[in-house]
């Protein structure tokens, strides 16, 4: 075949891929299209059975926003946006008209009902929920959102420096 011939073929195979590939997106409904509606942060969410320290980590991340979310009215993946960063951060209050003292009464309420869900699913036991409970509810906002965003760090240290204690506990009770 000539390299004529050969750039006609290829110009014409693009122009036969460029015309049924949108055909076969419209026809797969792809002119309908709508995004999938927001959850509400409000609703419970079930926890899956985590099989390890960074699955309960996210899904500890996940329910602590949920319910700062919650409390502030908004969803989770615009709170997550807003804690990324203190300009982010500044820009969310200033929008919703909130102050830092309202962001860190919320996060806090997060972090409770992270607290609550993960003991709720049996992810940690109510040996360590309870004295988490009490560390959480005074926490400053920047440690807050430290702690939504980096859950791993906590979950490592209550396994690490409470985890025998509470082996030894369990030994003792019926």
């Amino acid at each position: 075949m000539n390299p004529v011939r050969k750039a006609q073929v290829l110009v014409a195979a693009a122009i036969a891929a460029a015309v049924t590939l949108p055909g076969i997106y419209l026809a797969s409904g792809g002119s309908s299209y709508a995004p999938a509606k927001t959850a509400d942060p409000c609703e419970t969410r079930p926890w899956r059975d985590p099989t390890g320290l960074d699955e309960l980590a996210e899904q500890f991340s996940l329910s602590a926003l949920d319910g700062a979310a919650c409390e502030l009215g908004v969803s989770r993946e615009a709170l997550a946006q807003a804690l990324a960063t203190p300009e982010t951060r500044e820009r969310f209050t200033e929008r919703h008209g909130i102050d830092d003292a309202e962001l860190a009464r919320a996060i806090r309420a997060g972090l409770l009902r992270a607290v609550d869900d993960a003991e709720n699913a049996g992810a940690l036991s109510p040996f360590l929920a309870g004295p988490l409970r009490e560390s959480l509810r005074n926490i400053p906002l920047d440690q807050a959102i430290k702690l939504i965003n980096d859950a791993r760090t906590l979950l490592n240290s209550l396994q690490t420096f409470l985890g025998p204690a509470q082996n030894l506990l369990e030994e003792f009770l019926p």
